[in-house]
């Protein structure tokens, strides 16, 4: 063998190297990134189910793959040049765009509350806002484009942990990682989503089996359960779902006052997570997080709260003149 083919050999196995160094860094990169912004995915798995919650069986696995992909598209298409181009260009945005994205989930979390409250009310704020949807076909799609607004949201807020907590090197680098953790948290959280919504169904084939043996009974007994417990857990879940909406808008808030120096609503919500948690030393973690999610809820839902009046009688009002402005335009150009 030539001196020069061993050095070409020796050129390609540091080559080889280097690239499988490479991909091990990213995935490492990858894995702290997406450890950091997991109370964000959690929170983006309770709030999904709750858009189908009363659709048909049959819809339930259609409606959450439409809701992925949009999810994916949010992620790989807009969010993740999106978020290297604000980094690189523009940093000083990001966080007015994460506190309207904040203020948009806290009036979401908040119209559901309303509609809990006042049902006949909610339902004329909703009439003003889009008209209603006239069939289960519009009403899915409305389901779905709202699911995919709010994940929009909470997928902005992921990108944005992730880029942050990124080291600094190459754009591609940065590119390769943050759309590893997009296309990883979009499996992780809506393949358990589908388990969710599917669970019933589970519990249905596992009630009917058929064998006499004591594995028999002990399915035949968790199938029952599942068959009897899921709708009352996805109706958790839905409530769940709405107050995750309230605090992480409201946290989201709370957080980018912070950073503009009013950093008032953090130390108190901070200060009362610390009084709470010395109380119950046993569960301090727990409870710290649960006063932190309250006080950022409560935020969130003060926000939200108000922009149901605004939503109704200054940003709605506006958006359909400018669509009805620009459809007779459209008209008038097509005669």
């Amino acid at each position: 063998m030539s001196v020069g083919l061993i050095a070409l050999l020796d050129d390609v196995a540091a080559l080889a190297k280097t690239a499988a160094a490479s991909i091990d860094d990213i995935a490492a990169q990858a894995g702290r990134a997406g450890v950091k912004a997991a109370g964000v995915v959690i929170d983006d798995a309770a709030v999904t189910p709750r858009y189908v919650v009363g659709f048909a069986a049959a819809r339930e696995l259609p409606i959450v793959w439409r809701i992925a992909l949009g999810s994916l598209r949010n992620k790989i298409l807009f969010l993740l040049p999106g978020a290297l181009a604000l980094s690189a260009f523009a940093p000083w945005l990001v966080t007015p765009l994460l506190m309207l994205g904040g203020a948009y989930l806290s009036y979401e979390g908040a119209e559901k509350v309303y509609e809990a409250l006042f049902p006949h009310k909610a339902h004329a704020h909703e009439a003003k806002l889009a008209g209603g949807p006239k069939d289960d076909a519009a009403l899915e799609d409305q389901k779905i484009a709202s699911a995919i607004k709010t994940d929009f949201i909470l997928s902005a807020e992921i990108m944005a942990i992730t880029l942050a907590s990124l080291p600094a090197g190459s754009l591609l680098n940065q590119a390769i990682v943050l759309a590893v953790v997009a296309i990883g948290i979009t499996i992780v959280v809506y393949g358990g989503v589908a388990l969710i919504v599917k669970a019933d169904d589970a519990g249905v084939a596992m009630a009917t089996v058929k064998s006499p043996s004591a594995f028999g009974s002990l399915v035949r007994g968790i199938g029952r359960g599942l068959v009897i417990g899921m709708p009352y857990f996805l109706s958790l879940l839905s409530i769940v779902g709405t107050a995750a909406m309230i605090w992480v808008g409201g946290g989201i808030i709370v957080h980018a006052l912070e950073g503009y120096g009013i950093a008032g609503p953090a130390h108190v919500i901070h200060d009362a997570a610390l009084a709470a948690a010395s109380m119950l030393p046993a569960l301090g973690a727990a409870v710290e997080w649960l006063v932190t999610a309250a006080g950022s809820g409560l935020v969130g839902l003060v926000v939200g709260a108000a922009l149901i009046p605004v939503t109704g009688y200054v940003l709605a009002p506006v958006a359909n003149k400018v669509v009805g402005l620009f459809s007779s335009k459209n008209r008038g150009s097509a005669q």
